[in-house]
This record gives C-alpha cells, structure tokens and sequence, in this order.
C-alpha cells in the first residue's frame, strides 16, 4: 500500500525501519506471522544474527557485513516494538538507556576525568561503574547480572572472570592445566563405570576449565573455536574434492584413506605440500 512515502523512501533511515515494523506488527493490516510473535519466539533469532555479524567479520566478508549488520538491528527493532505493543518501552526509550549509560561509563569523554589513563585502567574503572549499576538493581551477589540467556563458553568465561576479581582464580595457567588433567581423568572414569547423567556433567566440568585455561592464556574461547571450526570444514572439504577426482565419495572411502588426506590437508596449509 504506496499510502506512506516514508515505507518507499530508500533514505529514510532509522524512522523508515520502525514504521516498518510497526506496520508489520498492525493487529489490523500487519503480517500475521510478525503479529504472532513475542520476545520469546524472537530471542533465538537475535542470537542467531548476532553470530552471522560475527561470522561475517571472521570471513572479513566486508560486502556482506552491512547487511547483516540489518538484520541485527531489525531485531532490536523487533524487540522494542514488542514492547511498544504491550505499552512497556519503545526504541528511542532503548536508544535513551544505552546512550545514558555509555555517558556515564565514560566520564573521562564526556565529563571532567583525565583521559590520561591506561586500558587496563579504563577497564578497572569499567568495572567498578558497572559494579555500582549492579548495586543500584539490588543485585549484591558477584555472580549476580551474568545473563543466562548467553551461549555456554561465553557465560562460563564470565562467571570465572568475576569470581576471579574476588580472588577466587588460580594463580597461573599451570594450574589450569593440572586441573585439565584432572576433570579429563575424572571424564574417563565416568564414562567406563557411570550412568549418562554423570558422563554429561564430568564433561561440562572438562569444558568449565578448558574456558578457565583460555582466559588465563587471553584467548576468546569461541572466537578459537569458530576458527577450529572453519579449519575443520576447510580441510574436510579438500578430503572430498580429492575423494571427487577419483570418483567417489566419503562414503566410500575409510578412515585410514581420510586421516592420510586430511594430513595431507594439513601439510598443504603449512607450505609443505
């Protein structure tokens, strides 16, 4: 319906997005399928384009990095029309809050403290500011704000990153590492002699430290393992355009033929082919 030139306006920015989205969530002219949803249906999507910016950065895919950057923000915009609907919030009241908040996390920008700081130091400050909005929400625990709703690795690096700041932490990464050995021998043992249940929670414990061992050692655990992942699927794809010259495919090889493939992968990848 061409009754709106702000729908059909190519530069119409922002307020063209939210009336779009309003339109779409019309309980009278809207899409059905966007009417039906709530922040529940739509939580799984958020995260899903959140790791498909994330993806795109990995791949340093810049031409495709614009559009899913959109597809991020329709799902704020999604989220706070929602709200909107159910008279709680709207967008520029979520543009208000970050923008609030950023001001204040920052007063060495925008009020009267010294820029001259490390960012080491900037990030102690950091957190002691995002320590007090904490306290100010009654949440007095240490463990108290990590969402639940973030993916596993994630959350478990920042559970382990507050109780470390209580003191609560190895010294070093050795210690990490004997630790490793430990939950591995335990995870052994459990799968020789215990019930599933217990095979699953040794496992979670192994993969608890191994996310203790990444931060320790200043890498982002699902950052390494997004990059495990593509080595993963880089090299598997060469086992079968080889497999393919010959005619055949996985299925109808085996695993002595696949491993000396995929080291053969492997050596091409370090120059050695």
């Amino acid at each position: 319906m061409p009754d709106d030139p702000l729908i059909f306006d190519p530069h119409g920015g922002m307020p063209r997005l939210i009336e779009i989205m309003r339109r779409l969530r019309d309980p009278d002219s809207g899409c059905p399928w966007d009417i039906e949803q709530d922040f529940g249906t739509i939580a799984p999507y958020t995260i899903e384009e959140a790791y498909e910016v994330a993806d795109a950065i990995e791949r340093e895919a810049w031409g495709e990095l614009k559009d899913e950057l959109g597809d991020l923000l329709l799902q704020v915009v999604f989220h706070a029309q929602i709200a909107r609907d159910k008279g709680m919030f709207g967008f520029d009241d979520v543009a208000d809050a970050i923008s609030d908040k950023m001001v204040a996390r920052h007063p060495h920008v925008f009020g009267d403290e010294s820029r001259d700081k490390s960012a080491e130091q900037q990030t102690r400050d950091w957190e002691t500011v995002k320590a007090a909005e904490r306290a100010a929400k009654a949440q007095t625990g240490v463990l108290d704000g990590v969402a639940l709703g973030l993916p596993a690795l994630l959350r478990a690096v920042k559970l382990q990153k507050r109780a470390a700041r209580v003191g609560f932490d190895w010294p070093d990464a050795s210690h990490v590492l004997d630790k490793i050995t430990e939950e591995a021998g335990e995870l052994r043992e459990a799968a020789e002699t215990l019930p599933h249940e217990k095979v699953e929670e040794e496992f979670g414990d192994l993969l608890f430290v191994m996310a203790n061992l990444a931060r320790h050692m200043g890498v982002e655990p699902e950052a390494a393992l997004r990059g495990a992942n593509a080595k993963f699927t880089r090299r598997f794809e060469k086992i079968e355009g080889w497999l393919a010259e010959d005619g055949r495919e996985p299925g109808q090889s085996d695993l002595d033929e696949m491993d000396a493939l995929w080291d053969r992968a492997k050596a091409e990848e370090r120059g050695e082919g």
